[in-house]
């Protein structure tokens, strides 16, 4: 298979993220219409924030989280005991060559702003911002 000669950046190709969103949102339809086997899977509300696939789209890996973030190693679990059924649900409803190997990871980024927001909200950063716009006024 040729490389493709218009991408040439470390980030994912225009199709690595139309595929990867393309399963976002059908993974996303199946956890949420329950069309998967598993009444512990079913009873769960997850969230699939982003799918990223490997440059061969044979693989995608899928962040997710519980809604409100309880449960999520059960969770977890549950979605990579159900990873079979997931990805032939999946692939039903998509237009690939390939059915992408699933993986799920627990998305952090939730977490990461707020660990953020903390941060800017520490008196010790909000002196360092107003010393840094005074600096920018010329004062």
């Amino acid at each position: 298979m040729a490389k493709n000669k218009f991408h040439t950046g470390p980030g994912p190709s225009q199709r690595q993220l139309r595929v990867g969103e393309l399963i976002r949102r059908r993974l996303s339809d199946v956890l949420a219409h329950g069309d998967v086997h598993d009444p512990d899977l079913n009873r769960m509300s997850i969230t699939v924030s982003e799918v990223r696939t490997s440059p061969d789209l044979k693989v995608a890996t899928a962040y997710v989280l519980p809604l409100g973030g309880d449960h999520a190693p059960e969770a977890l679990e549950a979605l990579n005991r159900n990873r079979s059924e997931l990805r032939r649900t999946v692939a039903k409803g998509l237009a690939l060559k390939y059915s992408p190997q699933l993986r799920f990871v627990l998305d952090d980024t939730f977490d990461r702003m707020d660990a953020t927001r903390r941060m800017f909200s520490e008196e010790r950063v909000q002196r360092d911002i107003a010393a840094s716009h005074d600096d920018d006024d010329g004062h």
